[in-house]
C-alpha cells in the first residue's frame, strides 16, 4: 500500500499498517518527515506526488491500495488523488479537512472520503453527553453503541425484554465481567454490569443507551 503524507494522520496510519504486517511504500515532499519514518516502513521516498513521473518511477500505479494523506495543502491533496485516479488504482482512501474538501476528491476520483478530525469529533461528543462506552456511526444513519444493561432489562432473558420492538435497537453481542464478548440470542439473560453491543438507527441506539 502506499501512504502518501506523513503527517500526525498519514504517520500514524503507515506505522499501524506496518504493524499489521502491511508493506507500506511512504511519500512526503518533506524531507525531515520521510527521514523520521524511512526505518519504520518497508520503503520511504521524498517525492512530489503531484509530479506524474515521480510518482511512475516509484511504482505507484503498480499498486491497488492507496491513501492520500495530505491535509495541510489542498491543491496537492487533489492533483494528487486524480493522478492516482488516473492511474486506475481501484482503492484510493483521501483524507479531507472538510465536507466541500471531501467533495471535490470524490469528483476527482477518491473512492473513499475520511474526515478524521469530524469523525472524532462527533464521536467524542455522543459520549460526553451522554451513557455511552463506545459509539460508531456508519453510512445511512445507523450505529453501533457500547452501553450497561438497562435496568429495565436485568436478570430478564433478552427476548423477554421486547428491546427491538420498544426501542427499535437489536442487542448483537454481550460482554461478563472478566469474559469476552459473546453472540446475544433470545435466551440470553441479562445481567447487572453486563456490556452490550447495539445496533440500530443512531437516534434510537441514543435513547437506549440514555435507558442506563
Amino acid at each position: 500500500m502506499v501512504v502518501i503524507g506523513l503527517g500526525r494522520f498519514g504517520g500514524s496510519l503507515a506505522l499501524e499498517l506496518v504493524e499489521r504486517g502491511t508493506e507500506v511504500l511512504a511519500l512526503d515532499a518533506r524531507p525531515h518527515l520521510v527521514q523520521r519514518f524511512a526505518d519504520s516502513v518497508t520503503h520511504a521516498a521524498v517525492a512530489d506526488t503531484t509530479d506524474v513521473e515521480a510518482l511512475r518511477q516509484l511504482d505507484v500505479p503498480d499498486f491497488d491500495r492507496a491513501v492520500v494523506a495530505i491535509g495541510d495543502d489542498l491543491e496537492a491533496s487533489i492533483l494528487t488523488t486524480s493522478l492516482l485516479a488516473e492511474f486506475a488504482i481501484p482503492h484510493i482512501w483521501a483524507k479531507a479537512v472538510s465536507r466541500q474538501h471531501g467533495r471535490i476528491l470524490e469528483r476527482v476520483g477518491a473512492t473513499r472520503v475520511v474526515l478524521p478530525e469530524h469523525d472524532m469529533g462527533e464521536r467524542v461528543a455522543h459520549l460526553v453527553t451522554g451513557r455511552m462506552l463506545d459509539y460508531i456511526e456508519f453510512e445511512d444513519d445507523y450505529a453501533l453503541v457500547k452501553t450497561r444493561t438497562p435496568a429495565m432489562a436485568v436478570n430478564r432473558p433478552l427476548g423477554e425484554t421486547r428491546i427491538r420492538s420498544r426501542y427499535g435497537v437489536t442487542v448483537v453481542a454481550i460482554k461478563r465481567p472478566g469474559a469476552g464478548f459473546t453472540t446475544a440470542t433470545q435466551d440470553t439473560v441479562l445481567e447487572p454490569g453486563d456490556i452490550l453491543i447495539a445496533a440500530g438507527r443512531a437516534r434510537d441506539v441514543e435513547l437506549f443507551a440514555d435507558l442506563t
